[in-house]
């Protein structure tokens, strides 16, 4: 149980995972997949088998107490879709204390409505693909 840094996993190129190894997480994780939403689909479509300039993602991959919904370890980079819920107060106090959470991990938190997605993946895409191509500049 717990999370794990030290550990590394030979589909992120030598970057140390930080994967939450607890049991009840991963199951949590494993139905999330399974009952993946539409805007989710669509993402998964997106980001899968390095469809985005050759980066690896993982989804829902679960951190630090969290499942992520999508998650590329090489450069860092969290995706998180928001439906119309998160719109809420009790709902958006929750997500800022969780990007700070994953920010203190040393991730970056991109945050987009399932509307978007839905409507304009491409320029969803676009948006993701830059802000790789920027973090990759600076290293």
């Amino acid at each position: 149980m717990g999370l794990v840094t030290d550990e590394l996993d030979e589909d992120d190129h030598g970057m140390p995972g930080m994967r939450d190894r607890d049991r009840r997480l991963l199951e949590f994780a494993r139905g999330m997949r399974k009952d993946a939403t539409d805007a989710e689909r669509k993402m998964w479509g997106i980001l899968r088998s390095r469809t985005l300039a050759g980066w690896k993602w993982r989804r829902q991959y679960p951190v630090g107490g969290f499942i992520l919904d999508f998650y590329c370890v090489k450069a860092g980079v969290v995706v998180e879709l928001d439906g119309g819920q998160h719109g809420e107060e009790r709902q958006r106090e929750y997500d800022r204390e969780r990007t700070r959470r994953l920010e203190e991990l040393g991730m970056e938190v991109m945050r987009f409505w399932d509307h978007d997605v839905l409507r304009q993946p491409d320029v969803v895409a676009e948006t993701i693909y830059r802000r790789l191509e920027e973090k990759c500049a600076g290293k």
